[in-house]
Formats: structure tokens, sequence, C-alpha cells
């Protein structure tokens, strides 16, 4: 068999590795990747509210200029610079998030891969894509071409 036709070594098997272990390992990193994907939207909504927070800048301003200070004052005293939640900006919450959960979440699914499979990422895609891709058709490479 041509060792280049096929995922290479990182991306391979350890010896004695079982199916229900690749497995596992493969539903912790779904897990993680969800996680990510949760992270990401933290961190839009932390953009988000702070470019909004921004703007009320140019409604407190229009609101006086046409008039009526009592919505601009209601508006610059209760919401400009207002806490998300209790006690927190948005940035605070995203670093509790990635100091706390994210972290620790990471840490575990690094030490998991670390003590099972040498720290092997993505091993469950990897064999899948194996099992789906056919050998020799182009657009079914194993890995690019020129890859050891």
């Amino acid at each position: 068999m041509d060792t280049t036709d096929g995922p290479d070594e990182q991306h391979r098997r350890p010896a004695g590795v079982s199916d229900d272990t690749v497995a596992a390992l493969g539903k912790l990193s779904e897990a993680l990747e969800c996680v990510e994907r949760a992270r990401g939207h933290l961190y839009s909504l932390h953009q988000l509210v702070g470019h909004a927070d921004l703007m009320l800048d140019d409604a407190v301003r229009m609101f006086r200029d046409a008039g009526h200070p009592g919505i601009a004052d209601r508006i610059a005293d209760e919401l400009v610079g207002r806490n998300v939640i209790a006690g927190r900006w948005t940035f605070q919450i995203v670093e509790d998030f990635d100091d706390g959960y994210h972290a620790v979440f990471r840490d575990l699914d690094r030490s998991a891969r670390d003590q099972l499979v040498g720290g092997r990422r993505h091993l469950y895609e990897a064999e899948m894509k194996e099992r789906r891709r056919t050998p020799g058709r182009p657009g079914h490479e194993a890995r690019p071409a020129g890859e050891p």
C-alpha cells in the first residue's frame, strides 16, 4: 500500500486504541466544537452590546436636539454604560467564560487526547474520511499533494 494514500501519522489511530475510545474522543471533540461556536456567539454578544451602547450616545444627542431632554436624560442615566448582568459588562462575562468553563473544557479535551492517543486530534473524523472517500479519485485525496 502506498503510505501517502491515507491519513498522515497524526491522524492515524495508535495501536491498541479501541473503536469505543475513538468514538468517545470524537464525541468530546464534537462537544468542544459546540462550545467553541457558543463562545463565538458570546463574543458577538460582547461586540453587539458594546456597539449598541456607543450608538446610544447618538440617540441621546438626537433626542436632545429634537427637544426631548427628559427621554435623553433617562436613556443617558439608566441605559448608557449599564451593566448587562449584575456587576458585569460583557467583557467581564467573556473573561469569566474564557478563564473558567472554556479553559476547563479545552484542558480536559487535551488531557484525554494526550492520555489516550498521544495528543492526536480528530481521529474519528480522519477515519470517517477514509471510509467515505474514493481512493485515486480527484478531489478525494487523503491529504494535500506533496505532504508526507
